[in-house]
């Protein structure tokens, strides 16, 4: 094609075309004959140049009208790569610490002298067959321990390459000092074991000898210290009835700091006290000299039965594995983490798309006049294509790059936020750069395609179209595909919302999701069709206030209604999804928290040590003067399989175990049907009343659940009540759940005084036991869940702080964008004799209706989805505290007053609206 010459923005003259002519001898490309009189011959040349050269030059000019538009639009693509930068940071971040959590085991601790450790399988499963699809199972992981029959000890020993198995069984214990009584501030909370299990653990002696007798013991150096004994001294420990003192014949180390206190006591003492003879909760294994570990493992296998007590298979942990049988529910907390994580993880992936194709479809629309000139005069609409999409990837790559570097302390930062003791989430060496290398690649490969299609208005113009669409202050109006799609998920997203009124608990949750992502998406989509609607809303009051910059600020953005969509999109963005994130668990708490509130009836509440209070506390303190009533609370979890919209599920819920005859005094969940009094043995359950509906349950129907340890049990439904959002969806009587957890001991006593004045003598009356504390019951006392856990203030600091961080990021990148290139209509306003002040009142004008369409819209998508949540999950409306609210409204405010308002009273800016022109 003939070479064309035209002007870009900065005045400069480019070229565009292949660099070679022919015909009339014009430019200095290569010349082939001269004037008109050599066109054949120049034409059989040029149809006969191969077609690899013509591409050639399509890229060397592709590549100097990138290279010239850079230099030129410096300021744009600087918003450009700060907002890429950010969301390569995030994406990588998160990829980061959802591989960390994938990798991560329990550490290896009391078992690290093990060769091998032979424990319970904490796995459940549920088999069943979606409507339609083959047969899928569910698994999930079991809150209590799952002990082993002890004949399995035997034949542990005796498989080849065995040198000693030994069983190993915990207990809680209360440690005090014998001069130093019985109170709470001087019990310290151990673990008990046998000493024959020292030989699995780093622990050696250091002092003294091995427990002989029932009545000595070896305690470990930091108790030690923290009891003042040594050798041939005396310690007062209590383990499941009264205090009893022991001799402690020696101290154990382990050489290095940390771990839970230890006591070792005889095997045969131990196995009595822990209360479970016929059973350990795992057996350790030292193997022979030169056995490696896949040959014990096999030997192990072959020598012990695939079940063990009904259903649960038999686990030979090796390694890593070994630190599974020490926190059995570490793994379970790891998979309630995870799909939460994965989801936040999906919310950013579509929150870092969306900002990009935001920013660059703006930073591509606001040079659609330039790029529809060179149209005009001839560029080839493939040449404009390779020119955007060069201009774009340079930017996004070296963004991504930064990003990438970036994502590293940002993905640290957020582990160390996961990270427990019962899981460290682990960092090898090639997990950063595998995170971060997938977030670059991806941010860079999505860039320019989003570009391509921002520029295809234009580059697909013919060059006398292209003409007139140069002069036009922005481009046409969406597309009908665009607008199409984005009514479509708009409708969408208020059909999953009414869906989700519909349907309880995770269904519910996971419906008003899809609703509240729906919704935003569609307002992206919608944009310049928002943007009309809210100039009409607030373009009169605009004008009476504003004046003259008031009436400039309305034209203005009467005019650019593109251009107000794309500045209102990102608020819209940060408000809906920290409203969403905030108001969701700020109505669920404040729900169980009026509930718990109400179901209170104690006055006063006992509170023990870590390990609990022994059963007999409880008789203690209903023994005491002036005690109405009191009962235990034991704390458990159970599994229960069920349907879900097909599936099968297996979801674990928090459990109370409590006394019934006690019940009515202390704790009304609001029984709505049946009598709480019948919630007594080991067959009975009473169940949250929506729950019930959910499984077509009545009074005298039979729930199938698995306890704490695997045990499924059939038990027979007395009472239903209401409160189940602060009480939890089931409650056993205690005797059901004691059998079945690691230690039944209460976490707390519920007391009702006759008349107030009780606690003097319940003080009294639980002078024996170590660690016992009295005080005012309050309603999280006996909340099914704490009001907040380190994990969720975890998941409130990454889902609303980093997320939320970078949506507001990505208000100021695109408002600073949108105020760069609007430098050419400030010179004109300067031009025609506005004044300084009026362009800057205008532009403050202009920016608060920005921030207040966007938060008006932002919280109008938020509450759809939050209503339908509320009201099928709670009963009530969304509640989000004023405080917080208020916060975000004043961090969009002063984002959007950043972005907008900065760059014109900076840099270019000043010239701009300082001095006319």
């Amino acid at each position: 094609m003939s070479a064309t010459v035209g002007k870009n923005s900065t005045g400069n003259r480019s070229r565009t075309g292949n660099g070679n002519r022919t015909g009339n001898g014009n430019g200095n490309g290569n010349r082939t004959g001269n004037g008109n009189g050599n066109g054949n011959r120049a034409g059989d040349e040029r149809a006969a140049r191969p077609r690899a050269d013509a591409r050639a030059g399509v890229r060397r000019a592709s590549a100097f009208l990138a290279r010239r538009s850079l230099k030129a639009h410096r300021r744009s693509w600087g918003a450009v790569f700060t907002a890429t930068t950010a969301a390569a940071a995030l994406i990588g971040a998160f990829a980061f610490v959802v591989g960390s959590l994938l990798l991560a085991q329990p550490p290896v601790e009391r078992y690290a002298g093990a060769d091998a450790v032979v424990a319970g399988d904490q796995r459940v499963t549920y088999t069943a067959k979606p409507w339609g699809s083959e047969p899928k199972t569910a698994t999930a992981y079991l809150p209590e321990r799952v002990r082993l029959d002890r004949s399995l000890v035997a034949k542990a020993a005796s498989a080849r390459g065995v040198a000693k198995a030994v069983a190993d069984d915990s207990v809680p214990v209360t440690v005090t000092d014998p001069g130093s009584g019985a109170a709470g501030a001087d019990a310290a909370v151990a673990v008990g074991r046998s000493w024959t299990a020292a030989a699995l653990t780093p622990y050696r002696l250091t002092d003294g000898h091995a427990p002989r007798t029932a009545g000595e013991v070896v305690i470990d150096g930091a108790l030690a210290a923290a009891t003042g004994g040594g050798t041939g001294s005396h310690v007062t420990l209590q383990f499941d009835g009264a205090p009893r003192s022991y001799t402690v014949s020696g101290i154990a180390g382990t050489g290095r700091r940390g771990g839970s206190p230890a006591v070792f006591l005889t095997e045969h003492h131990l196995a009595a006290v822990a209360g479970h003879p016929g059973t350990v909760d795992a057996i350790g294994v030292l193997a022979e000299e030169g056995v490696s570990t896949d040959a014990l493992r096999a030997s192990l296998e072959a020598a012990l039965p695939d079940r063990a007590r009904g259903d649960r298979e038999v686990r030979v942990l090796t390694g890593a594995e070994r630190g599974q049988a020490e926190h059995p529910d570490a793994l379970g907390a790891r998979n309630e983490l995870l799909p939460l994580l994965a989801s936040i993880t999906g919310t950013v992936f579509m929150v870092a798309l969306l900002v990009i194709a935001t920013t660059i479809s703006q930073a591509v629309h606001q040079r659609s006049g330039e790029l529809a000139l060179l149209r005009a005069v001839g560029a080839t609409p493939r040449q404009l294509r390779s020119a955007v999409g060069r201009e774009v990837s340079r930017v996004a790559g070296a963004a991504a790059v930064l990003g990438a570097v970036g994502a590293v302390p940002l993905g640290l930062l957020m582990r160390s936020l996961l990270t427990t003791d019962p899981l460290p989430l682990p960092v090898p060496v090639w997990l950063p750069f595998a995170a971060t290398a997938a977030a670059g690649v991806l941010v860079a490969l999505a860039a320019r395609p989003v570009a391509v299609l921002a520029a295809r208005a234009v580059t697909g113009l013919r060059p006398a179209a292209a003409l007139g669409a140069a002069g036009a202050p922005e481009p046409g109006e969406p597309g009908r595909v665009r607008t199409v799609a984005g009514a479509v998920l708009a409708l969408a997203g208020v059909s999953a919302a009414g869906a989700a009124t519909a349907q309880g608990g995770q269904a519910a949750a996971v419906a008003a999701s899809g609703a509240a992502t729906s919704l935003i998406i569609a307002v992206a989509l919608l944009g310049p069709w928002i943007a009309r609607g809210a100039t009409r809303v607030l373009g009169t009051p605009l004008r009476r206030a504003g004046g003259v910059s008031g009436f400039l600020a309305d034209r203005s953005a009467a005019a650019h209604h593109r251009r107000l969509g794309a500045a209102i999109t990102p608020i819209v963005l940060v408000v809906a999804f920290v409203c969403v994130q905030l108001a969701a668990s700020s109505t669920l708490e404040r729900a169980a928290d009026r509930q718990a509130a109400a179901a209170l009836r104690a006055d006063l509440v006992v509170t023990g040590p870590a390990a609990g209070l022994p059963a007999g506390a409880a008789r203690a303190v209903r023994e005491a003067p002036g005690v109405e009533a009191a009962t235990g609370v034991l704390r458990s979890g159970v599994v229960l399989a069920h349907h879900e919209m097909g599936e099968p599920k297996l979801d674990r819920f928090p459990v109370l175990g409590v006394t019934a005859d006690q019940l009515a005094g202390t704790l009304d969940p609001h029984i709505t049907a049946g009598d709480p009094a019948d919630l007594t043995g080991r067959g009975t359950v009473a169940v949250g009343e929506d729950r019930a509906s959910d499984l077509d349950v009545g009074v005298g129907d039979s729930v199938e659940l698995r306890l704490g340890d695997g045990t499924e049990v059939r038990l027979r439904v007395v009472a239903l009540y209401e409160r189940a959002l602060g009480l939890g969806e089931f409650m056993l009587p205690r005797e059901a759940l004691a059998g079945h957890v690691a230690a039944p001991r209460d976490q707390l006593i519920l007391v009702r005084s006759a008349d107030g004045g009780a606690a003097p003598a319940v003080r009294r009356a639980l002078a024996a036991y170590p660690g016992a504390q009295v005080r005012p019951a309050t309603a999280d006392d006996v909340r099914i869940a704490p009001p907040s856990s380190d994990q969720d203030n975890a998941m409130v600091v990454i889902g609303v702080g980093v997320i939320g961080g970078f949506a507001l990021l990505a208000v100021v990148s695109t408002l600073s964008l949108i105020t760069v290139g609007r430098r050419a209509e400030f010179r004109l306003l300067r031009t025609v004799g506005a004044g300084r002040r009026q362009v800057r009142r205008m532009l403050v004008l202009e920016t608060g209706m920005v921030a207040v369409a966007g938060l008006t819209i932002g919280t109008l998508v938020a509450v759809i989805p939050l209503l339908a949540f509320a009201v099928s999950v709670t009963g009530s409306m969304p509640y989000l505290p004023p405080a917080r609210y208020g916060a975000l409204a004043l961090a969009v405010a002063v984002a959007a007053g950043a972005g907008a308002l900065w760059p014109g009273w900076s840099g270019g800016g000043r010239s701009v609206l300082g001095h006319r022109t």
